[in-house]
């Protein structure tokens, strides 16, 4: 016998959160594992463009971060070739050097203490709608983690290699996960690197969204209460934990699994279970 269906929706709410909280197992990457295979997943979803674009991760260490090395594709990082770097993008960790791009990260680890991972890609629709000098447009569900969570930079101020665009792109941001900038591409800066890679996979979706109605008609606004509800309905780190862990099974089933060192996931072997979404892995045979 059903015993909800009278439940009142806030109620209901709190008890898929909680429900969710137990049902969806934490994974037991790295971070340096977590960042190669965001780095997969987004060329996977079409955010590379070259050598364009940064995937950082804070390091253990204050004042250094982990990055791919200049030169390398984002469907050629591993958890080994990634670098360590300090805030002048000296290399701590790892052969070669980092893009000299990186700077405006450390500007932001700086100015934002609760962010752990950037990510900044010119990815084709993104890109397309940055042409546009418009605004990003949330104006569906699945769109929501956006809502109200997305800055605008307007104007372009040149290659971001220098302190002046540290500045002027951290100060675009605020207090929010994402921004848009101009004649540019995409930055979204977040408290983990699940959260940021789920974001920038669906900023990407967004502005694909809003070029393919814009061209049918005027995008219509969707309440504003609404929005919010969904927004923060749909920014748990448990839903960002299952959508990256989803997205991690489609990359590895793609070949990606060399991104993490001899295919395993912090030292155990990734098997079936890992790909099917059953579990993200399991102890090698004879293990403890």
């Amino acid at each position: 016998m059903a015993e909800t269906l009278t439940t009142a929706k806030a109620d209901l709410v709190d008890l898929a959160q909680r429900r969710m909280r137990t049902a969806i197992p934490d994974n037991d990457w790295t971070t340096r594992q977590k960042l190669a295979l965001t780095c997969r997943i987004l060329f996977e979803a079409g955010h590379d463009s070259g050598l364009a674009g940064q995937i950082t991760a804070r390091a253990e260490r204050p004042g250094t971060y982990y990055t791919q090395r200049l030169g390398l594709g984002f469907d050629e990082i591993t958890e080994d070739n990634l670098l360590l770097v300090d805030e002048d993008l000296e290399v701590l960790e790892g052969e070669g050097m980092a893009n000299p791009a990186n700077r405006f990260h450390s500007w932001v680890y700086r100015a934002r203490p609760d962010v752990t991972c950037i990510i900044h890609t010119h990815p084709l629709h993104l890109s397309a709608l940055s042409m546009l000098e418009t605004p990003l447009v949330v104006s569906h569900m699945d769109l929501t983690p956006l809502y109200e969570d997305c800055a605008f930079l307007e104007s372009w101020p040149g290659i971001p290699v220098g302190n002046e665009e540290g500045e002027i792109i951290t100060a675009a941001l605020g207090d929010k996960r994402a921004l848009l900038l101009a004649h540019h591409g995409m930055l979204v800066a977040t408290a983990g690197v699940e959260e940021s890679c789920t974001l920038a996979v669906l900023f990407e979706r967004a502005a694909r969204l809003q070029l393919l109605a814009s061209a049918a008609g005027r995008i219509q606004e969707i309440p504003a209460p609404l929005a919010r509800e969904a927004h923060d309905w749909t920014s748990t780190a448990k839903r960002s934990q299952a959508n990256f862990a989803y997205y991690a099974r489609r990359a590895l089933r793609a070949g990606h699994g060399d991104a993490i060192s001899g295919g395993t996931a912090n030292g155990t072997a990734i098997n079936r279970d890992a790909i099917n979404g059953t579990a993200v892995s399991t102890t090698p045979e004879g293990g403890a």
